[in-house]
């Protein structure tokens, strides 16, 4: 007579969340669909199937099964039933638990099956309280992966990602004014995601189905920014071999976002506030005017008042563009979004390159949370895709991280010194004797009297190092 299964802390802790998750016990054994079923019952809901017709069709069903247990033993006359059966559900759902069985006792059998698309794999006789232990362990990884990706999906704002108090402030902000058509200006260092928020304004405002025109001001050399801006007739200047719109014409009836406005020339900073007290626009070497109806979002990372009272921005525009400013926080400010934003940009990365999902470990995250990013998320960004390619495993570790990043962390520093598997303390200690040594030695070019002195040792010392490691 089975006794039933006695639960681990873990799986105690996480019963309730997994007694709603449903398991799938496919076999024509009927015993052993019996003892795995009276063995997992507490914490799954299960359903038993003796036969492979239109399982696979069955699984796919939205929230039809979360888990298959597999007996790939065949049945019928296609001796590779169970593991085409096996493959068919792999292709229909990445996401699904499943865990193979055969009374196979060869090693082929239990590989095929792991490559076909098993996450685990028993030979009988099964040890079904180990079998349980390990469909709770992968529900509880399905459990956990379905919390952080709904913590990322309502962390979402437009194309933000972020649920920290300071990103809250900001999708407030961007609210409350895009229904409206006054100026913004959004401050913020490189890297935050200015033109992120001119996107979110644009979408969530009236202006939305209009055009969306952006120039950044400090891509353009001074000679050309004019002409881009306001437009140009033909022969207005050497070149000028036709007329063309600018952009603040391109912009008429949407939205015209000016990046870095604080590098404008004092001259074009006129003519563009001319532009917007009378709301139209001459092109360069024109002779009329012609109206537009536009609204105008600034973005720039430059300390503007400083700038207004150097006489280096005007004054007036200063006040026109600053109608509603909008503030996007550096990414040291708001470190509680860095775990949300690795998951977004791992996801991102790893779908465009086509590679398994891959994970951060806790040492890794770690190390990123405690870096400054001077660079904010698009550093960050520009991380992850690094790692997504450079690192062949599904797992990100400390020793992935930029030495950079590395040599700011602790607990980074920590990992390397001290695995999680742990290390022989002689042999570490060792080592670092004989790196110690082969470096003084390599600066003082082979004297080890130089050497000894770098080292701050004694010569009898240093002999007897060099002796003991060959030196």
């Amino acid at each position: 007579m089975h006794v039933p299964p006695t639960a681990t802390p873990q799986e105690q802790a996480t019963s309730r969340q997994k007694k709603q998750l449903p398991v799938c016990l496919v076999s024509a054994d009927e015993e052993f669909l019996e003892l795995v079923a009276i063995e997992v019952e507490p914490w799954c809901r299960v359903t038993r199937r003796d036969e492979y017709d239109g399982l696979a069709q069955w699984a796919q069903r939205q929230d039809a099964v979360s888990a298959i247990v597999l007996d790939i033993d065949t049945q019928g006359k296609d001796p590779l039933g169970g593991l085409r059966v096996l493959k068919e559900l792999r292709r229909l759902n990445g996401n699904l638990t499943l865990i193979s069985v055969s009374r196979a006792a060869s090693r082929s059998v239990e590989k095929l099956a792991l490559e076909t698309g098993a996450d685990a794999h028993f030979r009988a006789p099964v040890d079904v309280g180990e079998l349980r232990t390990v469909l709770v362990e992968f529900l509880h990884q399905r459990v956990e992966a379905a919390r952080r990706n709904q913590a990322l999906e309502a962390s979402r704002f437009q194309d933000f990602v972020g649920s920290s108090e300071p990103m809250r402030h900001v999708y407030d902000a961007i609210r409350q004014v895009a229904g409206s058509n006054v100026n913004v200006l959004i401050r913020g260092e490189s890297g935050t995601g200015k033109e992120l928020a001119a996107r979110a304004i644009v979408t969530l405002s009236n202006r939305s189905e209009k055009s969306f025109v952006r120039l950044n001001c400090a891509a353009l050399p001074e000679s050309l920014i004019e002409s881009e801006l306001f437009g140009s007739e033909r022969g207005a200047f050497t070149g000028a071999t036709e007329s063309r719109p600018g952009q603040i014409e391109l912009a008429d009836g949407g939205t015209l976002f000016l990046d870095e406005i604080a590098t404008l020339a004092v001259d074009l900073q006129t003519k563009l506030l001319r532009v917007l007290e009378d709301r139209q626009v001459k092109r360069l070497g024109g002779r009329t005017y012609r109206r537009i109806d536009f609204r105008l979002i600034c973005a720039t990372h430059q300390p503007l008042e400083e700038m207004v009272r150097a006489g280096r921005f005007r004054e007036d525009l200063y006040y026109r563009v600053n109608v509603v400013p909008i503030h996007l926080p550096p990414l040291r400010e708001r470190k509680g979004d860095i775990p949300l934003l690795c998951r977004h940009f791992l996801q991102v990365h790893c779908a465009a390159n086509a590679s398994g999902l891959k994970y951060l470990n806790e040492e890794a995250l770690s190390a990123l949370e405690e870096h400054t990013w001077p660079g904010n998320v698009r550093e960050l960004d520009n991380l992850i895709q690094r790692m997504t390619v450079t690192v062949k495993g599904d797992e990100i570790g400390a020793t992935d991280v930029a030495p950079r990043i590395l040599a700011q962390s602790a607990t980074a520093q920590e990992a390397i010194l001290v695995p999680p598997q742990g290390c022989d303390f002689d042999d570490e200690i060792q080592q670092l004797e004989i790196a110690l040594l082969t470096t003084a030695l390599h600066r003082s070019n082979g004297s080890k009297a130089a050497a000894a002195r770098l080292l701050h040792l004694d010569a009898q010392r240093m002999k007897y190092l060099c002796r003991k490691y060959s030196l």
